[in-house]
């Protein structure tokens, strides 16, 4: 096919008109985000009147999150500046009840249960008594008053509601132990139902029907996570479902019909298995109507389960929202997020595997410009964030951003990444810097050797645990770069350990044996720390840092860049003061990828045949 035509870079990143559709218990109200003085606010449609309205005018900051907690009040999170200090609102659908705050500003807050079937309470989260410790709060309705119901004994890290609202399980951590915790009833006192290694999961979804099981994820005695039926009182499971090749990531039910309905996993695109015939014909239903090309995701459905809000996208759109009536089998579109990128102009996300210099297979997606022979081509290698988490199949606006200015874009799930199973996550334990870079390196020699990527036109670019791998490459594998962009990345980790957010403190042992102890392990932690080899790294750098990061502090750039500007490396620094980990807000997200197609243009453009130091 011929080359696309040059699309703006802004509608490649700017704000959906509508997004995060969501549908009220009753059916009657439909929720959503759109933009309002360029920030992401929330409105309604009275679904039986057709009015929509705004609820909120927030003009600082998009708005993190929402979720129903009755038939008309909603409760809302937005931090301060990237802070991570989410704070919850209380809001009306009806627009009679004024909205209000109705928890403190700079503490960090969330949601256990929006029990959205009791019009009196929704059951919330904070950490205003100790930083590092989360409590669990009565949050009355509608006059947001709020009582402690649970206070964290220590180390609880999760809580988890049964189906009458009552918080009867959690997870604790102490040392490099999980325990589950369980109690019979509200009044008993939590006893450990069971106590594990962290590298064995046991993490409880959801209660089973008659409150006295658990659905949960567990790898115990395997290295894939399974879904299991968890007795509490003798800790025996019955596995219910599992994958040979990787990790089952999550399960749904039918509240209304109290039936098991899916679970889901994830190959290079995400499956599902149905236990539910009814369930399993919806989604037949739907792959009918909206082909089997998207994914579709079961996003919200009101109590009744007649109305549900689905999603839709590929790895070439964002995709829509619908609305599908099962009583009358009628589908709506609600909205498109993306209209104004043609889908026949982005290109196509392939899954692609490589064997690692030790014999682990990895896995990954190579996405390749069109209208240009895939020979010889500028690629950015792409390594993504965590680490422990894992890329996926499915629309990226970088990806495909990149792929329209003529750049493959290489990404790969390198060990550790999530989804594989024990094994491979434990592959990457105190490897940051070694065999986790490794099998990027061995990956990008992989593109080199089927003849895609020219050898002197090879970026790579990353955010967070990414942004590590960015100078690591830079600094370990000088000779492989023309050059890179780092977007929050650690650079010191003996720095980094000290400056972790206060309710990442349980976790603090687990993060020592994964990553490296800063004490007894200093000598490790700075061979492969990159600011300690900055004299090693001779391609030019852009780095971006929002300065008020709670995971990776801005000290981890700052120092990064001085070192390498002592030396005269070319780097160039953007700063936003009112960002966090990532750019939220639109112009600042313009800004950073301007930048970052200017940066590519000159180091990676026709013209140019490697770093500027070689």
């Amino acid at each position: 096919m011929p080359r696309p035509p040059r699309i703006p870079l802004r509608d490649f990143f700017r704000n959906p008109e509508r997004a995060a559709y969501t549908i009220s218990p009753d059916g009657r109200y439909l929720a959503w985000l759109a933009p309002f003085e360029r920030r992401m606010n929330l409105f309604v449609q009275d679904r039986y009147t057709g009015r929509e309205y705004r609820l909120t005018a927030e003009r600082d900051r998009d708005l993190h999150a929402y979720d129903w907690v009755s038939d008309r009040l909603l409760l809302f999170l937005r931090d301060q500046g990237g802070d991570e200090n989410f704070r919850l609102a209380l809001v009306d659908a009806a627009g009679e009840i004024p909205l209000r705050w109705v928890t403190p500003e700079g503490v960090r807050s969330g949601i256990v249960d929006p029990r959205e079937d009791d019009a009196h309470e929704a059951l919330i989260f904070t950490n205003e008594r100790r930083p590092e410790l989360f409590d669990v709060y009565r949050l009355r309705l509608p006059s947001g008053e709020r009582e402690c119901v649970v206070e964290n004994p220590g180390g609880v890290v999760s809580w988890l509601t049964d189906h009458d609202g009552q918080v009867r399980a959690a997870v604790a951590v102490h040392g490099i132990e999980s325990h589950l915790l369980f109690r019979s009833t509200p009044e008993e006192p939590f006893r450990r139902v069971l106590t594990v290694d962290f590298r064995t999961r046991c993490e409880p979804l959801f209660f089973s029907f008659d409150n006295r099981r658990l659905y949960a994820l567990s790898n115990r005695g395997r290295d894939k996570l399974a879904l299991v039926l968890l007795d509490p009182e003798t800790a025996e499971e019955e596995v219910l479902f599992e994958h040979p090749d990787v990790d089952v990531a999550t399960a749904g039910y039918s509240r209304r019909r109290k039936v098991l309905t899916y679970a889901s996993f994830v190959t290079w695109k995400r499956e599902y298995t149905f236990f539910d015939p009814v369930m399993a014909a919806l989604y037949e239903r739907l792959q009918q109507a909206l082909g089997t090309e998207e994914e579709i995701v079961f996003v919200s459905h009101d109590r009744q389960e007649r109305f549900h809000v689905i999603r839709t996208y590929s790895d070439r759109s964002l995709g829509a929202y619908w609305l599908y009536d099962a009583g009358e089998d009628r589908l709506e579109k609600l909205a498109e997020l993306s209209p104004w990128l043609p889908t026949e102009w982005m290109a196509p996300m392939r899954p692609v595997q490589y064997r690692s210099r030790d014999g682990w297979t990895i896995h990954g997606y190579l996405t390749l410009p069109l209208g240009v022979e895939p020979r010889n081509l500028p690629v950015v290698v792409h390594p993504h964030g965590g680490p422990w988490t894992r890329d996926t199949w499915g629309f990226n606006p970088v990806v495909q951003f990149l792929a329209n200015r003529g750049y493959a874009v290489f990404q790969m799930n390198f060990r550790g990444s999530t989804g594989y199973g024990r094994a491979f996550w434990e592959a990457s334990f105190k490897q940051w810097g070694r065999a986790m870079q490794d099998d990027i390196t061995d990956g990008v020699l992989w593109l080199i050797e089927q003849g895609i990527a020219d050898p002197k036109r090879i970026a790579i670019y990353g955010g967070s645990y990414g942004g590590y791998a960015v100078l690591a490459g830079l600094a370990f594998t000088p000779e492989l770069y023309a050059c890179g962009i780092d977007f929050v990345g650690v650079s010191n980790l003996l720095t980094f350990m000290k400056t972790i957010p206060p309710y990442w403190e349980p976790l603090r042992p687990m993060l020592y044996a994964m990553v490296g102890d800063p004490e007894s392990e200093a000598d490790s932690l700075r061979e492969v720390s990159p600011v300690f080899h900055a004299d090693r790294i001779r391609a030019p750098l852009l780095v971006a840092q929002g300065a008020r990061d709670p995971r990776v502090n801005i000290n981890e750039s700052n120092q990064i860049v001085e070192a390498l500007r002592r030396r005269g490396i070319p780097v160039e620094y953007i700063v936003k003061e009112d960002e966090g980990h990532g750019f939220r807000n639109e112009e600042h997200r313009f800004e950073f990828y301007e930048a970052m197609e200017r940066f590519l243009e000159r180091y990676l453009g026709p013209g140019a045949g490697g770093n500027s130091a070689q």
